[in-house]
């Protein structure tokens, strides 16, 4: 039982650092650059918030950028990113395959994402794949 609580708090740990470099790959796949403003805007945080995220990010080899310079995502900030981006479609899709709304599955797979396992991930993918299992 401590290891499920350990592992959930490391999700949570990780949680942030997902979420912003997902929307920092978003938003420059959108618009080409991604300012603290927009970040700001997205979460609805301030812009201390999200300098104190993206000094984080850049502390851990996720993002660079320099003061009034746009954010960018270093390689491995766009191997998470794509990584949590994928884990999502998977989340989110193996939702809709069971009945939820469109709306619901779109709120359920984002905090859903940051805790499935591999394991889970790996089932939800075969199911897609080859429909629910007749066991």
């Amino acid at each position: 039982m401590a290891e499920a609580f350990s592992r959930t708090r490391a999700d949570h740990a990780s949680e942030t650092a997902e979420d912003y470099v997902e929307a920092i790959a978003a938003q420059i796949q959108r618009t080409g650059i991604c300012r603290s403003a927009d970040l700001a805007e997205f979460f609805s945080v301030t812009h201390a918030t999200v300098n104190n995220t993206v000094a984080r990010l850049v502390r851990d080899g996720y993002a660079k950028t320099e003061p009034y310079r746009p954010i960018e995502l270093t390689p491995e900030g766009r191997r998470l990113a794509e990584h949590c981006e994928q884990r999502h479609q998977v989340v989110k899709a193996f939702l809709l395959a069971m009945g939820v709304s469109e709306k619901v599955a779109a709120i359920d797979s984002e905090g859903i994402e940051h805790h499935v396992s591999q394991e889970t991930l790996k089932a939800m993918k075969q199911v897609l794949k080859d429909g629910w299992p007749t066991k």
